[in-house]
């Protein structure tokens, strides 16, 4: 998480002395030009120009920029930050002639530019194609644990809940100027690298462990930040980081999605300790709930965490917020309950976006209109 890091120490009791854990978001946004909506290559001009101030992130591309949270103990404060990181970013990119806009992927076509690192460049050298056109934004939501004999339990017991988490956030309809029929394509495009996806049950830290040690000792991959299971233990901090979700469009979106990640791992760390097993529901089987919630988003049938059958998408997100509701403070359940409503209601980023382009048929106006809601209040 960069400057922003929650803990830049693994190890200990994170969270001593606090009544939740706290949490931080991850942010990618796209950099866009101001009239014609498309990608704009000018992250390196803003880092320069405003970054380490800032705390931004180079990403892979240059058309993209990342922006975290401090750690927050209270969904109010992670609101605020969350908003504060928008409108930073939008200053900077305002800087050089650019806006910024919360969409997981460019509405219009791009031919991506790499950003400038070492590390990229030979990711581009070894991933080819699926390097050059992994432009696209997602939302990484971290949560602090005790240790990562709690992490890894607390992997093992979301993995049915992650996929619900990919329809709640789906904003990225569109791909190279078309719509693709999904409502998160985002999810599809970031499922070519190799390690990306749902897990088996681990049941241990070791078994994480000796997995993640096997895996590059194939030498397929450059480091452990090409680990990029769906929920994974973070490599530079005390958390579990959940990768599925979209960037979300709207600032409160992001604040759900963080909320139910949060009661999703609490939820897990008391089920663990209460000696509650894990859902042993395959990998393949999750695959294919993901698939489904990246396809549909809210307006189709998900695969239900509990039946893995289907089920109508608002049944399944309800299913959700009672599965986390007894570890909710009661602040942050009224907070999530009334969220959750609001999404339900007037539907995610890719409803959004599709209603901005019916009106005249313009994948600019898409671009132009998404700026105007990433840092709307």
């Amino acid at each position: 998480m960069g400057e922003h890091s929650l803990l830049r120490r693994r190890g200990g009791r994170a969270f001593a002395g606090c009544q939740v854990r706290r949490l931080g978001v991850e942010e990618e946004l796209l950099l866009v030009d101001p009239d014609s909506g498309a990608a704009k290559a000018v992250g390196g001009q803003v880092m320069e120009l405003s970054g380490k101030a800032n705390g931004f992130q180079a990403e892979l591309q240059s058309e993209q920029l990342e922006v975290a949270t401090r750690p927050c103990a209270q969904l109010e404060e992670l609101a605020e930050q969350i908003r504060v990181g928008r409108a930073a970013l939008s200053r900077g990119a305002r800087e050089v002639g650019a806006e910024v806009a919360a969409l997981a992927t460019s509405p219009l076509g791009v031919d991506p530019t790499l950003s400038r690192s070492r590390r990229y460049r030979r990711m581009a050298e070894t991933f080819g194609l699926t390097t050059h056109e992994q432009l696209s934004c997602g939302c990484h939501v971290h949560v602090e644990v005790e240790s990562d004999e709690e992490g890894v339990a607390v992997i093992d017991r979301i993995r049915p809940w992650l996929a619900p988490l990919i329809a709640l956030s789906a904003n990225s309809p569109y791909w190279h100027g078309r719509d693709t029929g999904y409502a998160s394509y985002r999810y599809q495009v970031w499922s070519r690298w190799p390690t990306s996806g749902p897990t088996e049950l681990f049941g241990s830290s070791k078994a994480y462990h000796a997995l993640v040690g096997e895996l590059l000792r194939t030498r397929t991959l450059l480091d452990t930040g090409m680990i990029y299971f769906d929920a994974r233990l973070s490599h530079h901090c005390p958390t579990v980081e959940v990768r599925v979700p979209d960037v979300c469009l709207e600032a409160d979106d992001a604040v759900l999605v963080a909320a139910l990640v949060r009661g999703l791992v609490e939820t897990a760390a008391r089920d663990w300790r209460d000696g509650r097993p894990a859902d042993p529901v395959s990998a393949q089987v999750l695959r294919l709930a993901a698939w489904r919630a990246s396809r549909f988003g809210l307006y189709g049938r998900l695969l239900h965490p509990l039946t893995h059958t289907p089920a109508a998408a608002a049944e399944v997100l309800r299913a959700l917020l009672r599965h986390v509701w007894r570890t909710l403070p009661e602040d942050d359940a009224m907070t999530t309950e009334r969220l959750l409503g609001q999404v339900l209601s007037r539907g995610t980023g890719a409803g959004f976006q599709r209603t901005a382009f019916a009106a005249r048929h313009s994948m600019a106006d898409v671009s132009r209109a998404s700026v105007v809601r990433t840092t709307a209040r």
